[in-house]
């Protein structure tokens, strides 16, 4: 598995569609998104310099997109968002290992919110050595120190 992430692209806009207007993919996200949703998701996150979200791929191929923004003062947010097809397959574990590396060596912490059913990400933050802080806002905030 050679997981990559890179800064988006506005070529990127078809496979981006595809994956947030996927029910199954939104489910504990928000409504499936239509064309013109994705579009503008692109571009207030994927294009905003610095950008809140990052292309991920695999050998070239759109898998999906983390999330990688500063959270507060000294962390920052991680997270991801795969095709069903990488589900369960160590894509999110892979991803979240670069991605809490990446905020290490800038001295960050690393938070990871998700909403409190969705337990394969809360299994992934406990695995990865994140302790859990609580609901804030509705979701459930995991945390790792640098």
């Amino acid at each position: 598995m050679a997981v990559t992430i890179r800064k988006m692209l506005a070529c990127d806009a078809d496979a981006l569609c595809r994956l947030l207007s996927n029910p199954e993919v939104m489910r504990y996200l928000e409504a499936p998104y239509d064309r013109l949703q994705a579009e503008e998701f692109l571009r207030h996150a994927g294009l905003a310099d610095p950008p809140l979200v990052y292309a991920a791929e695999e050998d070239g191929s759109f898998i999906g997109y983390v999330i990688y923004h500063p959270y507060d003062e000294n962390s920052m947010e991680i997270g991801w968002v795969l095709f069903p097809e990488y589900w369960g397959r160590g894509y999110a574990s892979a991803l979240t290992d670069l991605l809490t590396r990446k905020a290490a060596q800038m001295q960050m912490d690393t938070v990871i919110e998700c909403v409190p059913e969705q337990v394969a990400t809360s299994r992934i933050a406990l695995k990865k050595g994140f302790l859990y802080g609580g609901i804030c806002n509705g979701l459930a905030v995991y945390r790792l120190a640098h």
